[in-house]
């Protein structure tokens, strides 16, 4: 019986441990922001950082809602007017990705460009 204990709690110091460096670990990641206004984004060409996991930080400004999508990169979002949110992106190899917004699809139009 000792043994389960140790065992379990050697798990639990284990598991503070990994959620202890969490955020360090967030704090290494790059971070590349888009923002959304008036149904376009700014800016339209994102330049990120090629073969490393990165963060895009999306803040819609409105007036209405807007979504990041991306069928090449399996992505997508939704932001209300005033929102902010964000996606994690796995390492990209070098290449033009593009993206849209489905609420305004004549003006809301980019790409990435992972170099």
């Amino acid at each position: 019986m000792a043994l389960k204990f140790h065992t379990a709690g050697a798990v639990v110091l284990a598991s503070f441990v990994l959620l202890a460096q969490a955020p360090v670990w967030a704090q290494d990641m790059p971070s590349v922001n888009l923002l959304i206004r008036a149904g376009r984004f700014v800016p339209a060409t994102l330049e990120v950082p090629v073969n490393t996991k990165f963060r895009l930080l999306i803040k819609n400004e409105g007036p209405g809602a807007e979504e990041f999508e991306s069928v090449e990169l399996r992505k997508e979002k939704v932001l209300a007017p005033g929102a902010s949110s964000f996606l994690i992106f796995q390492p990209l190899k070098p290449g033009t990705y593009k993206f849209f917004g489905d609420f305004h699809p004549d003006t809301a139009q980019g790409q990435m460009v992972a170099k």
